[in-house]
Parts: C-alpha cells; structure tokens; sequence
C-alpha cells in the first residue's frame, strides 16, 4: 500500500515498521541478529526494523545501519537519548562509507512525547501541566538541527547519506481537559514525522491549525525545563524512568499480541 509512496517521493516517505521483539530489547547481539532476519525475510525497500534505544540497544542500531537495515529507533524520551542514537547511527553510517559501501541506509528518531505530561499531570502546578512534552521536543529538535548542520554529517551527506529524520511519537492528548491537537500544532517543523493517532489525525484535519513553526534554537524549552526543576521534576531521572517503563509496556502489548494470535490460530484451525 505504501510503494507508491516510497517511490513517488524518492525513497524518503512511504515506510512501513516492524518491531523486533521487544524481549530483546536488552540482548544487543540478539538484537541484530533478529533486525537482520526480519528486513531479509520481509525484502522490502521501504521497511523500517524498530529499535529501542536503550543503552543495550545502541549498538544494535550501529549494526544493523552497518549491514544495511533501515532502522526506526524507538522508545527516546530526552534530547540526550536522541543524540545517543543519532551517534549509533552515524557510526553505522562512517563504517559503511569506510568500507566503500552506500551510506544511503534511511533510519527515523522516534521521541515519546505524550507520557512526559501524563508523568507529571499531579505534580507540578496547573500553569505547567501539558508543557513538559512540547519543551523536551523543542530542546529535542535543536539537537536534531545541530546534528544535520554538523561536519560529521555533512562529510556523510556529501558521498550520498539521508537525515535519520526526527519523529514524534505518542502524540495523542491524553488530558481531556486540554487541545486534541496539542502535540501537532505544538510540533509542526520542516523534516521532521508525527505518527500521530487516527483520531489526532481526524481531528486535526477537522479544526487543527499548525502554528508557529518549531525555534531552530529550541525557543523557550530551557526556560520551561528549569521551571520543571523547580517544581521538583528530574527531568534527566524520569527520562530513564519512561524509557525503562516504555520498554516493559512493549513487553505487555507484545504478549498479548502474540496471545491473540495463538488464540485465532486455533479457532481458525
């Protein structure tokens, strides 16, 4: 269904994402061997093999970029972990242009954004709730922009590399009491993905509106942050803690999906 896509804007759009098991998600080595097997049994050019990137998981996203395997990095809750990911990615990216191979291997950034807000709703004062997703984002996207004007990446652009482009993930609004289109007007920029929801997307396309584009300089995100601080939220500390959460919620979601199908296997047999 996404072909089409894929080739009518030069391989950049149109990609489809299949998760190795998030069991996995610390066995580095189990890892790629398993992101390796996937993108070679699917043979599709236009398949994302997702990633968590969890310390362990780092390594596996330089591996798999190395052997050719576009990869979705997921479960990045902070700025700091994008750029951890995006150095797995460029080391992938270096080997592969040191070894006289192509470094046109395509990989998306995905940051978690809803669940920073959901994580704070009850502890910082009513001024600050459903802000600390958007202020991440934005210290997030200056990461993002500081990486492709980098030389590093430039050398690489130069012999044929793509932006791993940054992806807003987890964009629905989960607090009735604010904008069903919170995390899509408050994140629209140029090069960038939202993977928001069906019912985001309807509703944005009923009465969204984009807004101010992100700041290339992150704007007021520090300024939000240290407000954060102040009301008592380790940023850097719950960042860890959603990553770690997030990894155990795939592990959930992943054996109830199995469970269903093992489930209708039967019936249907």
């Amino acid at each position: 269904m996404f072909a089409p896509v894929h080739a009518r804007t030069g391989t950049v759009d149109g990609f489809v994402s299949l998760e190795v098991s998030p069991l996995l998600a610390y066995d580095t080595q189990a890892t790629v061997a398993q992101a390796k097997a996937l993108h070679a049994k699917a043979n599709k050019p236009n398949l994302f093999i997702k990633i968590p990137g969890t310390t362990e998981g780092l390594p596996a996203i330089e591996e798999a970029i190395y052997a050719g395997v576009p990869v979705n990095v997921t479960l990045l809750f902070s700025a700091e972990q994008y750029k951890a990911a995006a150095d797995a990615y460029l080391k992938g990216l270096e080997r592969r242009a040191a070894a006289g191979l192509s470094p046109n291997v395509r990989s998306v950034a995905s940051l978690f954004v809803s669940r920073w807000d959901v994580a704070v709703a009850h502890k910082v004062p009513a001024e600050l709730r459903n802000t600390l997703g958007i202020a991440v984002s934005k210290q997030s996207y200056k990461a993002y922009r500081d990486v492709l004007e980098s030389d590093r990446f430039q050398r690489l652009a130069n012999v044929g590399a793509r932006p791993q482009r940054l992806l807003f993930a987890s964009t629905g609004t989960k607090d009735k009491s604010a904008s069903d289109t919170l995390y899509i007007s408050g994140l629209a920029a140029p090069n960038t993905v939202n993977t928001m929801p069906e019912e985001t997307l309807l509703a944005f396309a009923d009465h969204g509106t984009t807004g101010s584009l992100l700041p290339r300089d992150g704007g007021d995100a520090v300024v939000a942050l240290l407000a954060h601080a102040k009301a008592g939220i380790d940023v850097t500390a719950l960042a860890g803690q959603l990553q770690s959460d997030g990894a155990k919620g795939f592990v959930a979601s992943w054996r109830e999906l199995l469970g269903a199908i093992d489930a209708k296997s039967k019936v249907l047999a």
